[in-house]
């Protein structure tokens, strides 16, 4: 019969700070993880970007009235007729008062 070796064992405290280091790290990927899902979140614009060009389509086939306002989405959208270096534009703006982002788009005459 083979005697087997004694392997050494690691004592409780050990384990304890391992644990404790492991939960740590967890902790900490969590919470970044949260805050990038958090933030793409609440800076995503797809939605309103592609309502913009909806309002875009439909302004350059007549079928909407200047001017416009509207609010979609907690967004406030506004279609004005502007002049820019003196040439007419078509000025397109959202905003979301909640994070003071907006998006413009400016459409020539």
């Amino acid at each position: 019969m083979v005697i087997l070796k004694k392997i050494k064992g690691s004592s409780l405290i050990e384990t304890m700070i391992a644990t404790v280091l492991i939960v740590i790290i967890f902790m900490v990927a969590s919470l970044t993880l949260n805050n990038l899902f958090n933030n793409t979140i609440k800076y995503n614009t797809i939605d309103i970007e592609t309502y913009v060009n909806k309002l875009e389509y439909q302004y350059q086939h007549q079928s909407l009235k200047l001017p416009y306002k509207e609010t979609y989405g907690g967004w406030e959208l506004s279609i004005s007729q502007k002049t820019q270096a003196e040439l007419p534009v078509i000025l397109i703006e959202a905003n979301h008062p909640e994070n003071n982002r907006t998006l413009k788009r400016i459409i020539p005459f």
